[in-house]
């Protein structure tokens, strides 16, 4: 984010994250970077920390990625925006849906814009397209408060290059075969029954439409893969589909050149740029440069290779003569996903010493994020941060910093972050952070700032499978309801000594073990947050092809016009 002479005008934002943007937020997408078992070459946003100020216990919303994107742009609980589900769906399913980010939500764009800023977003959005036709673009970023798009609107997917995991090609196909295989075989036990003279009624025409509902069914299941790589993988230059499919070895250049753009071309004005890298999620789209150097395999190449692609940010800023008067700022949308893997190679990265991955509602690993603010002059270089922040406090702190106000018409659950990151106040401003899986209340934490310690509660956990093994391997990821265990009293953890969640607190270890979860089971019932209209449930996240954005006449999308 940049500015101009006074206090918010010497402010340019560049944010990154599996996403980066102009107040420089360099998020890395589906994983904790620093939580590598070994060393991984990441030069850097080594530099970017050791130049700012490191938050170690910086909290995403949620533990995938559209509910915790919509937190973020918005700096409230997803579930204030409906931007969650009660019944297994996590993120939007298909770029041809209706469900997305409601246009009365107002995200920090949409205020910087208001105040002169020039707003882009290049990489990931996710956070839906349509609402009633394919050029409605209710839920576009252009109607949330960007000027600037060139991305996914969807985002990176296993399935856009036919490799696993698949997040819902190989679903597709087997369910397909399935319908297939039962329309043939009703077809041949009619034909049989006609035969052998156990039929008498009129059978033909019936055996006929079985038969062709099957072939239809089973050519289906072997074209789904193309249809998900036509429907959902593809680029957007502001509202026009401008790659389809997307070319994936181009993309990461792609990106690169236009964020370089954008910063030489608005080096003048006030600007916010979001930087929504797609690397750092399967499939691992790693150029040819960067294949084989790290000891961790594939993604420890696609870490080393997001790295240069900061730095190619980073030096831009520096090209331009903005670095001093630019906040950056770095993160990740959720946790590794644990159970990402092919074969016996991890795909979806590691959280070190914190249990549990992406998807995991309350569990550290799914929502403990990499957290990093530079404002050279501004922000004390190499300052560590260990109280509890969250991605929602983005919102006030960039509004603020911009010259714009908090929305006084609604709840905002994020807090200003700048009187913590200059060393003004040693303590956050959060006494109390819930966390949701869906709309599901998982866990609960709370600062108890005249013990200094920080407590955790769980409600529920996910059952692992197998027993033991930390993730729920043979799923995607595990479920916020279901095949959970509801605990009564709840899991009790003091994070300030066991930040790993190894070792639960029971009334016989601590004193204080009731004195806590009723404290905590009383805020948790005083925050409870009412549900509005759910964008990610099962009638607004299916396909509909009147939705589908297409280059050219659909069904006949396909184009490249970034050459």
């Amino acid at each position: 984010m940049h500015c101009s002479d006074d206090v918010h005008a010497r402010l340019r934002l560049t944010l990154g994250s599996r996403g980066c943007a102009s107040v420089t937020r360099v998020c890395c997408p589906h994983a904790t970077i620093h939580a590598l078992p070994l060393p991984t070459r990441t030069p850097n946003i080594d530099r970017l920390a050791e130049g700012g100020v490191r938050l170690t216990q910086h909290l995403a919303a949620e533990a995938v990625c559209t509910p915790s994107r919509a937190a973020f742009l918005t700096g409230r609980y997803p579930i204030r925006s409906g931007m969650t589900s009660g019944n297994g769906h996590r993120v939007l399913q298909w770029a041809a849906g209706s469900g997305g980010l409601p246009p009365e939500e107002i995200t920090f764009a949409k205020i910087l814009k208001e105040q002169g800023y020039v707003t882009g977003l290049i990489g990931k959005w996710h956070l839906g397209l349509n609402c009633h036709s394919s050029s409605d673009h209710c839920h576009h970023p252009l109607s949330h408060g960007f000027q600037h798009f060139l991305g996914m609107p969807l985002g990176m997917m296993g399935d856009c290059a036919g490799a696993e995991p698949s997040e819902k090609r190989v679903a597709l196909q087997r369910r397909l075969h399935l319908w297939g295989q039962a329309c043939a075989l009703a077809a041949l036990t009619l034909a049989a029954g006609r035969l052998t003279r156990l039929l008498r009624t009129p059978w033909w025409m019936l055996v006929l439409g079985l038969a062709a509902l099957a072939a239809v069914f089973l050519a289906a299941s072997r074209h789904v893969g193309d249809l998900i790589i036509y429907a959902d993988c593809f680029l957007m230059r502001n509202h026009t589909v401008t790659q389809q499919p997307l070319r994936l070895e181009r993309v990461a250049g792609l990106m690169l050149r236009e964020a370089e753009t954008f910063l030489q071309r608005h080096k003048h004005r006030p600007f916010l740029l979001f930087v929504s890298f797609l690397h750092v999620h399967v499939p691992l789209v790693t150029t040819a440069d960067f294949r084989g150097r790290s000891l961790h395999g594939p993604y420890g190449d696609n870490v080393e290779e997001l790295d240069w692609m900061v730095g190619r940010v980073l030096r831009a800023l520096d090209r331009e003569g903005l670095t001093d008067n630019t906040l950056v700022y770095f993160a990740s949308d959720h946790g590794g996903s644990l159970e990402s893997r092919a074969g016996p190679v991890q795909l979806g990265g590691w959280n070190g010493v914190y249990r549990g991955g992406k998807g995991m509602g309350g569990w550290e690993g799914g929502i403990r994020v990499p957290g990093i603010f530079r404002w050279p002059g501004v922000l004390p270089a190499g300052r560590v941060v260990d109280e509890p922040t969250s991605m929602m406090d983005v919102f006030p702190t960039v509004v603020l910093l911009g010259g714009g106000a908090e929305p006084a018409d609604r709840v905002i659950d994020g807090k200003n972050l700048m009187p913590l990151l200059q060393g003004e106040t040693p303590h956050s401003d959060h006494e109390f952070l819930l966390h949701y899986c869906e709309v599901f209340l998982h866990a609960a934490r709370w600062v108890q700032r005249d013990r200094g310690r920080v407590w955790k509660v769980h409600f529920m956990t996910p059952n692992f499978h197998p027993e033991g093994a930390g993730a729920c391997y043979g799923s995607k990821v595990c479920p916020c309801i279901g095949d959970v265990t509801e605990h009564d009293p709840p899991l009790l953890f003091d994070l300030s000594t066991d930040p790993g969640e190894t070792h639960p607190l029971t009334p016989d270890s601590e004193p204080e073990f009731h004195a806590v979860v009723g404290r905590l089971r009383q805020e948790a019932a005083r925050y409870s947050l009412s549900q509005v209209h759910q964008q990610l449930g099962s009638i607004y996240n299916i396909w509909r092809p009147w939705l589908q954005p297409c280059c050219g006449e659909f069904p006949r999308c396909g184009c490249d016009l970034e050459e």
